[in-house]
């Protein structure tokens, strides 16, 4: 199921149809906050009504060319403000190829440290996604490189990459903020842990090197075994729990977020929002297939 899901988040001809049909975008409304900015604000501010963070990602990615991706930058640099001006407890996240990696690596960077550079005079912060292994060197040089200039970036490491353990421990030491997350590409063998239970165990692994030397580490999961195993790490170490934060995805698991969030552990959600949603979504139902189950069940009720 999940190798299914993640071919078909490929298929141009069918993205054209799931992003245009209303049937489809109906079902996508579970995982995505709308299609424009202020309906994406207006969700921000009901979750933090619930006492929970978000960060905003405006969908996209491997854009066509340089006037696509400087669009994709002004638009997270007015969600950015937007955030700041209506008091949002909220940071936002990006993709790389969103901002032009495939096309220019200099003009990716410059649209990139536009938006850091704003961060940093807002007092706010830029969570740069991870992609597929193909992008991660070059994603690690890009923060790295802003965060000794600018320090309001972070990025996030993916647990079923055999490489993780190395680049947490070099991002743990420059003290740059890491998501941690179980991974949602297709990779090969050659570079990734192929069974779940060896990419749970990266996870944990990972998980408690972050909590113990990271900076402020986000533990990016819904599986209630590595949430409980996180709890119990912490308590055993006496990490404060404002030291570190949960994130889960906007729609996804919410009687897990709202007991996080009753147990006052802090919580941040990742609102997604825009028209581009179809490749999300679709890596959304291959992360837990339980999802499909879900949907179907609502489309019945419908």
């Amino acid at each position: 199921m999940r190798t299914l899901l993640l071919f078909l988040s490929r298929q141009k001809q069918l993205r054209k149809w799931m992003e245009t049909s209303a049937w489809a975008r109906r079902l996508s409304g579970r995982f995505v906050a709308g299609d424009t900015l202020p309906e994406a604000l207006s969700t921000c501010q009901r979750i933090n009504a619930e006492g929970i963070a978000v960060t905003l990602d405006h969908l996209g990615e491997n854009v066509a060319s340089p006037a696509e991706a400087a669009r994709s930058r002004d638009a997270y640099l007015q969600a950015l403000t937007e955030i700041v001006k209506l008091g949002i407890d909220g940071n936002v996240s990006l993709k790389l190829t969103q901002f032009g990696m495939d096309l220019s690596l200099a003009d990716c960077r410059s649209n990139v440290e536009q938006l850091v550079r704003q961060a940093a005079q807002l007092g706010n912060f830029v969570r740069v996604d991870m992609e597929s292994s193909a992008y991660t060197d070059r994603t690690l040089d890009l923060v790295t490189d802003l965060h000794a200039r600018y320090a309001a970036v972070g990025t996030v490491i993916q647990s079923y990459l055999y490489r993780s353990r190395k680049d947490v421990e070099m991002l743990c030491d420059r003290g740059i903020r890491v998501r941690l997350c179980k991974g949602a590409y297709l990779e090969p063998p050659s570079a990734a842990f192929q069974r779940k239970a060896d990419v749970d165990r990266n996870y944990i692994e990972l998980m408690n090197l972050l909590l113990e030397k990271g900076v402020y580490p986000a533990i990016a999961t819904h599986d209630e075994s590595i949430i409980a195993e996180t709890e119990r790490f912490v308590v055993s170490r006496r990490i404060p729990r404002d030291a570190f934060e949960f994130q889960m995805l906007y729609g996804i698991r919410r009687d897990i977020q709202r007991r996080l969030a009753a147990e006052g552990y802090r919580l941040r959600l990742y609102v997604p929002y825009g028209e581009a949603w179809y490749p999300y979504f679709m890596r959304r139902l291959a992360e837990r297939p339980a999802n499909v189950v879900f949907l179907a069940r609502n489309l019945v009720r419908r």
